[in-house]
């Protein structure tokens, strides 16, 4: 498909918002970018156009939280994350152009709600250390949502949340099981066709402003109240995540 203005505007947004959120904020908003980009191409083209640009995130990223992670439950979510992308893969590689369309409007909107729920607590995640299983079933909710549509980022945070880590640990944390979820899901990708030499083309375009997107998110990491960044983010969500449901079902 020709990639004109349109595209690039909305591109843009998507890629800086995705790797400020990857940088700074827990990867929590990273999951506008895909909603986003399904509006102005074929939604399974978006995800994985999107996958090098995370990884590229996720590279620059480690640096910054280097060994900052709480290891056993960063251990857990990844463990959980492999039978998690095989699910994904299984589904993913079974289901039309408007499946795929409505599964990721579908995850906007929850992950709206979600957000919603727990700031006004409605949810709230358990207290405590809640062990192995918990660790590895919210690991295969995030490889699978991770796989669908780099929706990783609420199960990850149902877990984390309740695991009593500070702001930084938990940034790292997210950082390298994102790292790792993201590398095992590029094999299956390639395998479904949904890399393409026009693909590259816009990822090196884009490139430069996933790097910068994700400096200015550890500089923000301090420095900038979330809710004015999260409230936009959803807003977003909540309008993209609607009009894919309803090019889905149209």
């Amino acid at each position: 498909m020709e990639h004109g203005p349109t595209f690039y505007a909305v591109a843009v947004v998507a890629v800086l918002i995705s790797a400020v959120s990857k940088g700074g904020f827990g990867s929590g908003a990273g999951f506008v970018s895909a909603p986003l980009l399904a509006l102005v191409m074929p939604p399974a083209q978006a995800v994985g156009l999107l996958l090098p640009l995370l990884m590229l995130m996720d590279v620059t990223s480690l640096k910054s939280y280097w060994r900052k992670w709480d290891w056993r439950h960063a251990r857990l979510l990844m463990i959980g994350g492999v039978p998690g992308t095989l699910l994904g893969w299984w589904l993913f590689r079974s289901i039309s152009a408007d499946g795929v369309r409505l599964m990721v409007g579908a995850m906007a909107l929850g992950f709206v709600l979600f957000q919603i729920a727990r700031q006004r607590r409605w949810l709230r995640p358990p207290p405590g250390d809640r062990g192995t299983p918990a660790g590895l079933f919210w690991g295969t909710i995030t490889g699978f949502t991770s796989f669908v549509s780099h929706a990783g980022g609420p199960p990850a945070t149902m877990y984390l949340l309740g695991a009593g880590l500070d702001k930084t640990t938990y940034q790292a944390t997210t950082v390298i099981v994102f790292w790792f979820i993201n590398a095992i899901k590029l094999p299956f990708y390639l395998a479904l066709g949904m890399f393409t030499a026009e693909s590259a083309l816009v990822n090196f375009i884009l490139g430069p402003i996933a790097v910068a997107g994700v400096f200015i998110g550890v500089w923000a990491h301090d420095l900038v109240e979330e809710k004015l960044f999260f409230r936009l983010t959803y807003a977003l969500l909540a309008v993209a995540g609607g009009k894919l449901i309803y090019d889905a079902l149209t």
